[in-house]
């Protein structure tokens, strides 16, 4: 792993501009709370980009700077430009960037595109609670966390969630209406690595709480490139005599 892990945080940046509701909870943008704790945390780097940036904020300069990209999108996903997706999913897969996507982003097109499903869900927003039951507690994400948190009022994601098995469940949620979802998602994706994690609706104040910025926090450290070999490809000589 690298000793300063450079992340880049990504918003799409829309809500915030036309709700007051939803600019009162996070006058910085979405991107800004993150943002705001992954700052405090030692030997991370934090730069933010949004939507209607240029190139979506992500230039080739950027992500080459960025060992891991966190995405949080919502009512945009038709306006991600397929070449910004094509230069996420390359810098995953070829060059090990991790990526982390939030809530909503389940039906971004870099998450859709890295896991080659609809990544479809059932859904209702009625503010019910949410309990958080960690399944996997030897793992670097629940790094700090008791057996189970909750989300007093948050938005329902439900079974079936048409996505590959995840290598790593780390999370599964259950809901006061009584559904169950796999909401923390660990994947390989070539050299690099994929953590989904389902809390955060816009219109709560989800990305204030403790234990869901700690799990961002963890996920940023175990999805940053490690100092692996280099892939090499072709015709080669033997290592031993023939």
């Amino acid at each position: 792993m690298a000793d300063t892990i450079r992340v880049t945080v990504w918003n799409e940046y829309r809500h915030e501009k036309i709700s007051d509701e939803i600019a009162a909870i996070y006058p910085e943008g979405i991107h800004g709370a993150i943002a705001a704790y992954l700052r405090g945390l030692p030997g991370v780097e934090v730069r933010t980009a949004t939507l209607d940036e240029p190139e979506h904020g992500l230039t080739e300069q950027v992500l080459s700077q960025t060992d891991v990209l966190t995405w949080w999108g919502h009512m945009a996903h038709g306006e991600v430009s397929e070449e910004i997706v094509d230069r996420v999913q390359r810098r995953v897969v070829l060059e090990g960037m991790g990526l982390i996507c939030l809530h909503s982003a389940h039906f971004s097109k870099p998450f859709k595109r890295l896991m080659g499903t609809t990544c479809n869900l059932r859904w209702r927003e009625i503010g019910e609670k949410e309990r958080i039951w960690v399944v996997e507690q030897g793992h670097p994400i629940a790094e700090g966390l008791g057996e189970y948190f909750e989300i007093p009022h948050t938005e329902m994601y439900g079974e079936r969630f048409d996505i590959p098995a995840p290598d790593t469940l780390v999370f599964i949620s259950w809901f006061q209406g009584g559904e169950v979802f796999r909401s923390g998602c660990c994947y390989h994706r070539g050299r690099g690595k994929v953590f989904y994690f389902r809390p955060g609706h816009e219109t709560l104040p989800i990305y204030h709480q403790k234990e869901v910025l700690q799990v961002i926090g963890n996920a940023v450290r175990w999805a940053a490139p490690v100092k692996g070999p280099a892939p090499t490809f072709g015709n080669v000589k033997p290592l031993e005599d023939v």
